[in-house]
């Protein structure tokens, strides 16, 4: 599955019509999920797509993102790439941060499926993989 969309390039304020865009995004993949027989990994990944489509609005330099999901020997693998400067990194938020935590909770929930993540292409792109062992119904 491959879903691309438009982002205008960031030089002021975030517009509404990019800002609603991870909604779409967890809302197709919840429902290719739903057609391979996936549906007790629909929470997990719809709050990962958010989070990293999130990211990729927020930090792109480009006009454009893109999620790709697939399945690869046993695993669910998740792409969102959008033109983001420097590497992703997990960053520690301060204890009162309304911000700053969507790596951490996508590296939680990444570890809870046995899984990895990483970014490649420079930081553009951000990838997990999530154990499909148990997920099928």
């Amino acid at each position: 599955m491959s879903a691309r969309f438009s982002i205008a390039r960031r030089n002021g304020p975030l517009r509404p019509e990019d800002a609603c865009q991870a909604g779409a995004m967890r809302r197709i993949a919840a429902c290719r999920l739903s057609a391979c027989g996936l549906q007790p990994m629909t929470d997990d990944v719809m709050l990962i797509v958010s989070e990293l489509v999130t990211n990729a609005v927020l930090h792109s330099t480009g006009s454009l993102v893109s999620l790709e999901m697939s399945i690869e020997a046993g695993h669910l693998r998740i792409e969102v790439r959008g033109d983001a400067p420097a590497q992703v990194e997990v960053q520690d938020a301060a204890p009162d941060a309304e911000a700053g935590r969507g790596l951490q909770i996508v590296q939680a929930l990444v570890e809870a499926h046995d899984g990895r993540w990483g970014t490649s292409d420079e930081g553009a792109t951000t990838w997990c993989l999530l154990s499909l062992a148990g997920a099928r119904r």
